[in-house]
């Protein structure tokens, strides 16, 4: 737990930064592409070499994918039922089937499992997490986008976003030194090592100074549906059938504190560039993290309590 309250003491930090004002109004942006190009990928490559496998390791590969899929028709089926505009369907057609994965949810898994834990929590992100934010997020703006916000995706273009992601890069090629067997030299593991370090402060503070907590009062409804959702239901369903199948251990684990993660900033940003309900959708992303600072505690304790 004082791991988790270094990661929030960095989140405090950075909002405190943005209602002082005391940086430029571009720097969460920019410690977001730092953190994307640089930090995750030296994290990559410094962890995913020490990835011991074993009967468990398809949990975080495949969990991803079914919250997403099950949360995007919960959704639906709302909209429908609740009327929703295709503005705000969109909205959260985008945010709530993707979790804050990367920027929370590395340091987050840290501080609870340590560095053999947030191996696994790199297998969730970036098998799951990431391509669908290239994929499926990408697609889902395009589609309920305004007539002249819509963008046409190729699979080409799609493929290639995914293919020169520098996080996906260091994924390979930290893939290919695990089944090789092979080890960096002294030098170089210090030096990435050292990077990686900077992951945890620099995408907190990132975090805070992007984090916006205004609701628009007309978007009560699906604002309420989206966290309940997102930061309740989909882990109250993995757990669930984890505990129905009988599985257990540090990859199970960590991939149901993943799931319990709050919407994913970067989606939500893909979600307001679409021009889809961008107050709603930041009042999502402010408050998820927000709430989850309750939440996510609670689900750690649930899980460590429920599996073994």
């Amino acid at each position: 737990m004082s791991g988790f309250a270094v990661v929030l003491s960095f989140l405090l930090a950075g909002y405190l930064l943005q209602k002082l004002s005391v940086l430029p109004e571009k720097t969460g942006p920019l410690l977001n592409k730092y953190v994307v190009n640089v930090a995750v990928p030296a994290m990559v490559l410094l962890h995913v070499p020490r990835l011991t496998i074993d009967s468990t390791l398809w949990v975080p590969l495949i969990t991803p994918w079914a919250m997403l899929i099950l949360s995007a028709l919960l959704v639906l089926l709302l909209a429908h039922f609740c009327n929703w505009s295709r503005e705000v369907t969109g909205a959260l057609m985008v945010v709530v089937p993707l979790g804050n994965t990367s920027f929370l949810g590395f340091p987050i898994i840290e501080s609870f499992y340590g560095t053999e834990g947030l191996v696994y929590a790199v297998l969730y992100d970036q098998l799951g997490s990431f391509i669908g934010l290239a994929l499926y997020a990408t697609f889902v703006a395009s589609w309920y986008a305004k007539d002249d916000d819509r963008k046409n995706y190729s699979a080409t273009q799609l493929l290639l976003q995914i293919l020169r992601f520098p996080p996906f890069i260091a994924l390979l090629l930290a893939t290919i030194l695990l089944f090789s067997g092979s080890q960096y030299p002294l030098t170089i593991e210090q030096i990435i090592g050292s990077i990686a370090a900077t992951l945890v402060p620099v995408v907190m503070i990132a975090v805070g100074l992007q984090l916006r907590l205004s609701i628009p009062r007309q978007d009560i409804s699906p604002f309420v549906s989206s966290l309940g959702i997102k930061l309740i239901l989909m882990p109250l369903l993995a757990l669930s059938f984890m505990l129905v199948a009988g599985l257990d251990g540090l990859a199970v684990k960590v991939s149901l504190l993943e799931a319990a993660m709050p919407p994913m900033i970067t989606a939500g940003a893909i979600a307001m560039a679409a021009g889809l309900r961008p107050p709603l959708v930041s009042a999502i992303i402010g408050y998820g993290v927000l709430f989850s600072v309750l939440s996510i505690p609670a689900w750690y304790w649930i899980i460590e309590t429920l599996i073994g």
